[in-house]
């Protein structure tokens, strides 16, 4: 009994000590290298890999997005910006400059006829303008004095009208800064903002 039990004393120490080495090697093969830890940012592959990736990443990070605007042509292109600095210039640029008409010398004689011409067809049909009451002797105004003069300003209380559409064609388009009236029997020219009579045609209807 005693031979047969230290055989089976030293198989059991014989298989301890085998268990023993293998989870000692388990052990160091379960171990991390140091690039191989479980934080973030960390785990990504060894140092070389590492450093290719932040490299590419700083490479992204540093690229413009792209703006679909820059790929339009001519002055589109411009950066938004810009283009609203500039528009408000062009802007003035392409505003008419103020033309300083000397009193007196803007109406030619072929404005002057065709403007009598039309008015003197009116007259004749019984067509008044407003303001002017039918006479037998045509279209008068109600009193004969005229209340404006030439290089003066047009008086607060004189009625004017608007020019009808056939002789604003006849006139042609005023220069900037004035515009045409009607006052009673005549046309005038008047400056916007000081009424200032520039020139006139008168005694409308009368064949020249």
């Amino acid at each position: 009994m005693i031979l047969m039990h230290r055989p089976r004393q030293g198989l059991v120490h014989l298989l301890a000590a085998a268990l023993i080495a293998v989870l000692g090697s388990g052990g160091a093969w379960a171990e991390k290298p140091e690039w191989a830890g479980g934080g973030k940012g960390q785990g990504a592959g060894p140092p070389g890999q590492m450093k290719k990736a932040d490299e590419r990443r700083s490479q992204r990070a540093e690229r413009p997005r792209h703006d679909p605007r820059w790929d339009r042509d001519d002055d589109k292109r411009r950066h938004p910006s810009e283009r609203r600095d500039r528009a408000p210039r062009e802007a003035r640029d392409r505003r008419a400059p103020v033309i300083v008409v000397q009193p007196g010398s803007y109406f030619n004689d072929g404005q002057r006829r065709h403007v009598h011409q039309w008015y003197g067809d009116q007259y004749r049909t019984g067509h008044c303008p407003p303001g002017l009451a039918k006479k037998n002797n045509g279209c008068m105004p109600p009193g004969q004095a005229k209340k404006w003069r030439v290089g003066h300003a047009l008086p607060s209380g004189v009625v004017y009208y608007p020019v009808p559409q056939p002789v604003l064609v006849q006139l042609g388009t005023p220069p900037a800064g004035y515009r045409y009236v009607r006052v009673a029997n005549d046309i005038l020219l008047l400056a916007i903002g000081s009424r200032m009579v520039v020139d006139a045609i008168t005694d409308l209807g009368r064949m020249l």
